[in-house]
């Protein structure tokens, strides 16, 4: 992909309906540009299709936050499975530097989500941990 194809995506991402001619002012290419690149993502399997999203998908969670975990020696792969299993944690991230894994946890309420750091900072192998509550969301992919 090069830059025009990401700058495609990142203008489907903002509005997967967006028509060929809008997409084609904001990008500055002509129409049958736009729609010849699109339809090439799709053939390659980059584009594997278009979403909605709904007002209550973005209100799903309104508590959200991420937890940096640090885990001693090779315990890593039974805890991302025990994370795994956890319905309040959306996503499992490994990472370098200080932490060793980044889980995105999303609850109903601030007490739910305490619930689920207790939890996660009881399993074994679980050395250390940091929390951060994300307060707002700029952008979402």
């Amino acid at each position: 992909m090069d830059d025009i194809d990401n700058r495609l995506i990142a203008a489907l991402r903002h509005d997967a309906r967006a028509s060929l001619s809008d997409l084609s002012t904001r990008l500055g290419l002509s129409r049958t540009t736009v729609r010849t690149r699109i339809e090439k993502l799709q053939a390659r399997g980059d584009i594997v299709g278009f979403t909605v999203v709904l007002k209550a998908d973005t209100a799903r969670d309104p508590v959200r936050g991420l937890m940096m975990i640090g885990i001693e020696r090779r315990g890593t792969e039974r805890i991302i499975r025990q994370l795994g299993g956890m319905i309040e944690v959306r996503e499992i991230h490994s990472t370098n530097g200080r932490w060793d894994v980044i889980v995105e946890i999303g609850t109903e309420t601030l007490e739910q989500f305490d619930d689920v750091l207790f939890r996660i900072r009881r399993l074994d192998g679980v050395v250390a941990s940091e929390t951060s509550l994300l307060l707002s969301t700029r952008k979402s992919a």
